[in-house]
């Protein structure tokens, strides 16, 4: 057990060196987390990094063989999913076929106190809420993918939770109802001001949503920042190269000073990486990394702006607001890529076509090689 006076009162739910095995795999691994009251947090991961079974040990559906889960400063490893202030809304969300919207959504208030009357009254609260008013006779049979999201939605916050529970709501939905619903979800959080936690593996879903977000790999957390901060500062390469796409390329340290490192790469000449970019043990070799929006498309004749490289163009996509530009360094195999999103007013190479690249050096991240 841990002593009293280390935790964090401000935080709803505190994790403290939580560990889960699973046949001799280790499915969360000395986890410690702590997630504000009110806000919006997701775990991000891929599948099989451990996520859902942290959600599932902080409703109580599993129990950790190591550690603490405080929730509202209580520990609570020994308290029952029921009598936890948590509800969760499950994937697949758990609608019985055999009961109408009305039923469904007042199902968890069967067995209170409350007259039917005031069940009735909560239940068209909780409709209303999700956006389902006048809905309460219609058969489960009958509702839309998104109708039931909502209707699991209803039925999870008219109990009133401290902590709501999200584990990949929007997988099933199509891709423009899911973008639809990730709107509607960080409104209805915003609305009922309740701490949502949410477990997807879609990070443009985590990004679009969240307050903060934790990156899960191998069972353990590796950043948890704003969505700016794991986007444009993320501090290992794993996290890296999961959030959006980056271009990685090996260089070599060739001096420093208080600020900066200087770096060279066979192709991208020497440059300067700024160490507050720089994540990870020392050491004289590191990756870079560039996100493709930050690499420009400039023309030969215009006058090098920043540090530059030349290219060759060896593939194109239109993808509606953006180019994805494949290209090709001195015959190296392995492409880089560049994103165009002001497609009118930035230049159109066609595949064959030599280009300059430019990039700005504060833009660059880096990470010393293990």
């Amino acid at each position: 057990m841990i002593k009293k006076n280390s935790i964090n009162k401000e935080k709803i739910v505190d994790l403290i060196s939580i560990e889960k095995s699973f046949d001799q795999v280790k499915a969360v691994n000395n986890v410690c987390l702590g997630i504000n009251e009110g806000e919006f947090f997701s775990l991000l991961g891929p599948s099989g990094c451990g996520k859902t079974t942290l959600l599932r040990i902080i409703a109580g559906f599993e129990k950790p063989e190591n550690g603490d889960v405080f929730i509202n400063g209580k520990n609570v490893n020994f308290v029952a999913p029921n009598n936890r202030p948590t509800n969760m809304v499950f994937q697949n969300y758990a609608i019985f076929p055999h009961l109408n919207v009305s039923e469904n959504v007042g199902y968890g208030l069967r067995n209170t106190n409350f007259s039917k009357d005031q069940i009735l009254k909560k239940i068209d609260g909780a409709l209303e809420l999700v956006g389902l008013k006048g809905y309460n006779k219609r058969a489960s049979s009958a509702l839309s993918g998104g109708q039931r999201q909502r209707v699991a939605l209803a039925r999870a916050l008219i109990l009133k939770p401290r902590v709501l529970l999200l584990d990949e709501p929007l997988s099933a939905l199509d891709k423009n109802l899911r973008e639809q619903m990730q709107f509607e979800l960080r409104q209805l959080q915003k609305s009922v001001g309740i701490t949502f936690i949410l477990v997807t593996h879609d990070q443009t879903e985590a990004l679009t949503m969240s307050d903060r977000v934790g990156v899960m790999f191998n069972g353990k957390v590796d950043q948890v920042a704003t969505p700016e901060q794991i986007y444009n500062k993320p501090k290992t390469k794993m996290v890296a190269a999961f959030i959006g796409n980056m271009n990685f390329f090996e260089t070599e340290c060739k001096g420093e000073n208080s600020k900066t490192i200087t770096v060279f790469h066979k192709d991208l000449g020497n440059f300067k990486l700024f160490k507050n970019n720089i994540f990870g043990r020392k050491n004289p070799k590191l990756t870079v990394g560039i996100r493709p929006e930050n690499l420009k498309i400039n023309s030969k004749n215009l006058k090098r702006q920043s540090k530059s490289f030349t290219a060759k163009i060896v593939e194109k996509s239109f993808m509606g607001d953006t180019i994805l530009f494949s290209i090709n360094l001195s015959g190296n195999n392995n492409n880089t890529y560049i994103s165009v999103s002001d497609i009118k007013n930035s230049p159109n190479p066609n595949i064959g076509d030599e280009i300059l690249v430019t990039f700005e050096e504060e833009d660059v991240v880096a990470y010393y090689k293990e």
